[in-house]
């Protein structure tokens, strides 16, 4: 049973939904995310990468964080967001180059989380954690969403069309070009319907922000033992989130680029390759059109590699694309024995398109493997065994924003 209950949002004031909306944190450094909000008075990203409104300053510094918290009190203040005053799910609807996926905006349970109800595939970094516990509990509030994935239901997919054909609360396209909606379930039989949907799913997993989640959860347990009388009920023991079904995902590849071919000759690589499989010449660069090929630019040209089905095990992790480049091809050939610690691999984002890959291999890189994305329900079968995926084993697009519905807990700025 999923406890997916509906909020009362911290939302943009009406007509401010586009200039306060903005991209994860985690998607730019400190000087990128400096440039994109320079002269710009409402951008989420000031607030949770507060330190580019210093000049100089180590950006986990304590200042750093109350100026977060500070910048977002004086918007509440000012009126630059509002607060709903009846719990209610949201519908987030995003097009990205004609192909839309709609969530529900909502939040979960941290026993869910800590009780495997809401499953994991990915492990979490302390520091990247303790980044985010400090932002949340410095802002009392949780204004980046946990991108969550269940299996499609009939009952919430109706609900959400119907509502869908009523005017939408915003509508707005970002500069990336993505296209940006919501709106309201308000209706008390559609939110007690959908409400028992999720209360009927035995699981629902994270696709993206496990640190988000995490760091979530651990502010929640830090509330508890300061709020001793506490009942379960209070905000902190829930954490933001939107929820897709898993037929309106689209996971994008996520490549690799090697910086060396590890003391080999092209024909050499080729010649391993070929040991582990079948590999084709190809005419121009391509993207592999199925699971199980991998594309690979190597001085200058590009080919098509297919690895042996032999080389393949029936198990939830080692069966992945990317765990059978790793096993069959990295760690033998190019003594990559650990990629996220290797200094010798970086991995490429699909959106970045092949143009990317092939400009790597011009620079600082000799190689580079094009993959087939990880489907979703591979990523099911992952978090399903309790077991975790390979490092950058899925690319999440488009991206959810911040600022645009935001959950306060107890001890809030308005205090």
């Amino acid at each position: 049973m999923a406890t997916v209950k509906p909020f009362k949002a911290i939302r943009p004031k009406k007509g401010l939904e586009s200039k306060i909306a903005a991209l994860p944190y985690d998607v730019y450094s400190s000087e990128e995310a400096k440039i994109k909000v320079k002269d710009d008075d409402y951008s989420f990203l000031r607030i949770d990468r507060a330190e580019t409104q210093f000049d100089d300053v180590y950006i986990y510094s304590d200042e750093v964080y109350e100026k977060a918290a500070r910048m977002f009190r004086d918007m509440l203040k000012k009126g630059d967001f509002v607060r709903d005053e009846n719990e209610n799910y949201y519908i987030y609807e995003l097009t990205m180059d004609g192909r839309t996926q709609t969530g529900i905006v909502a939040v979960c349970s941290i026993d869910d989380y800590l009780n495997n109800v809401i499953r994991k595939h990915e492990n979490t970094r302390a520091d990247k954690e303790e980044d985010r516990i400090r932002h949340v509990d410095a802002l009392s509030a949780q204004s980046g969403p946990i991108f969550l994935a269940y299996k499609s239901n009939d009952t919430i997919n109706s609900i959400v069309d119907r509502v869908k054909e009523g005017t939408p609360d915003y509508d707005f396209v970002s500069d990336d070009g993505i296209r940006h909606r919501g709106f309201f379930i308000s209706d008390a039989g559609d939110i007690k319907a959908v409400r028992k949907a999720f209360d009927d799913m035995n699981e629902i997993y994270i696709a993206d922000g496990h640190h988000r989640c995490a760091s979530a959860v651990k502010v929640g347990l830090k509330r508890r033992e300061a709020y001793k009388d506490h009942n379960g009920s209070e905000e902190f023991n829930y954490f933001l989130s939107v929820l897709f079904p898993d037929d309106q995902l689209m996971i994008m590849d996520y490549n690799r680029v090697i910086k060396d071919l590890n003391g080999h000759s092209p024909e050499e690589i080729l010649a391993f390759l070929r040991d582990k499989g079948q590999v084709t010449a190809l005419e121009k660069a391509l993207k592999p059109e199925k699971k199980g090929d991998i594309t690979v630019c190597l001085d200058g040209k590009w080919y098509l590699f297919t690895p042996d089905p032999s080389l393949i095990p029936d198990d939830p992790v080692d069966s992945l694309d990317v765990a059978v480049l790793q096993n069959e091809v990295l760690k033998p050939l190019f003594d990559i024995n650990d990629p996220k610690t290797d200094k010798r691999i970086d991995f490429v984002g699909g959106i970045r398109g092949l143009s990317e890959l092939e400009r790597r291999v011009g620079s600082d890189c000799r190689i580079a493997f094009c993959m087939y994305p990880t489907g979703i329900h591979e990523l099911f079968r992952v978090a399903d065994a309790n077991r975790l995926m390979p490092p950058k084993s899925t690319w999440f697009e488009p991206k959810l924003r911040s600022g645009l519905y935001i959950h306060e807990i107890e001890g809030g700025c308005n205090e």
